[in-house]
């Protein structure tokens, strides 16, 4: 709990630097940052001198158990929200409400402005997200718990790689592998992608089979209960062409060089710099479309981007992706994926799945 209420507390001063009295968290991801509640529909309000959860009776038990100590207004049914919002926001004598401008909706906020017409409402934005960026001991922790279980889950995907088998079934045998080793479920969708599917940076699993090309990209990742990791590593299952090899040694270069930038103090975008510079002078500067990479924790994607024009200077405990990827329309995609802890000298790389091509064969 020690870890939640410094987390709050530094919140407070970003709200008091907002001018608002108190700040209304209504994102589910930010609640649990704040508290360890692991359950949704519920709304947090940070005051000057302390904070009350708002839920309802589903989450009596869940949130004694998650969050001993916090105070809590448990909604009784037939209260809504709105009205346990108003009452608490009475109750704290609050001028100027804080409330968080990209999860709150237009018509909750009419709402309450309707309700609490005394209330002058004060639009923040991403103050909570500003603190998220930057991972404390225990985030850092359950990133590697996450990290582990996704490699874990790999490992028994490549043992059991069949020509035969479907990118969807693959899919699905990788999340039971990670819930096998304790993993809540996958990250988001995993993305099994065999020969020119590979061109398609999001690509959804079908029933083409791994064996009817010679290549296979897997984007994927573990949530751990609260956290997740994100990887992506290209197998070859097949014959190995010239082309494959370039492509696939472009990435790895750009990826390796881009890792190597990263540090305190340098900006997102410098580090994105490196490696598209690299795949450009190789010939591929058009077929890599997206940014370098982003932000893990809570989310899979949050603050801060590695990609052109972010200025966002790194700071020790960022962790970060780092994923170059070619993707050529009509023959496929290499994509390589590590997830980076920014340290106080420099970088560590948490995962530690090979990625060299000599390692990426296999036979199935």
């Amino acid at each position: 709990m020690d870890y939640y209420a410094s987390r709050r507390e530094r919140l407070r001063r970003l709200v008091r630097k907002s001018e608002a009295d108190a700040l209304l968290v209504t994102s589910f991801t930010n609640v649990t940052y704040l508290t360890g509640f692991t359950g949704d529909d519920s709304y947090l309000l940070v005051r000057g001198d302390g904070e009350v959860l708002l839920s309802d009776p589903r989450y009596t038990t869940q949130l004694e158990e998650e969050c001993p100590g916090l105070d809590l207004l448990i909604r009784p049914p037939g209260t809504s929200m709105l009205k346990a919002i108003g009452k608490v926001v009475r109750v704290a004598r609050v001028g100027r409400l804080g409330v968080e401008g990209s999860s709150m909706t237009v018509g909750l906020r009419d709402q309450l402005a309707s309700k609490l017409p005394k209330i002058e409402f004060v639009t923040t934005d991403g103050l909570v997200e500003q603190l998220r960026q930057t991972k404390d001991r225990m985030e850092i922790r359950l990133l590697r718990e996450a990290v582990r279980m996704a490699e874990k889950g790999f490992e028994v995907l490549r043992s059991t790689l069949r020509a035969e088998k479907t990118e969807k079934e693959v899919a699905a045998e990788l999340e039971l592998a990670m819930r096998q080793f304790g993993a809540k479920g996958c990250a988001f969708a995993s993305i099994v992608a065999v020969g020119p599917r590979a061109a398609l940076p999001h690509a959804t699993p079908t029933d083409a089979t791994i064996g009817s090309s010679d290549l296979l990209l897997v984007d994927w990742g573990a949530d751990e209960g609260m956290y997740r990791s994100d990887l992506t590593r290209v197998l070859v299952t097949g014959k190995i062409s010239p082309k494959l090899r370039k492509v696939y040694k472009t990435v790895l270069n750009a990826q390796v060089a881009a890792i190597k930038a990263v540090r305190p103090g340098i900006a997102a975008e410098k580090v994105d710099a490196v490696a598209r510079g690299l795949i450009a002078k190789a010939g591929f500067g058009r077929y890599f479309g997206h940014g370098l990479g982003h932000g893990l924790g809570l989310d899979v994607h949050e603050a801060p981007r590695l990609a052109v024009g972010s200025e966002t200077v790194l700071r020790p405990g960022m962790v970060v992706t780092v994923e170059p990827g070619i993707y050529l329309p009509g023959w496929g995609g290499v994509r390589i994926e590590d997830d980076v802890l920014v340290t106080r000298s420099g970088h560590e790389v948490l995962t530690s799945t090979s990625k060299r091509f000599e390692e990426a064969i296999v036979n199935c």
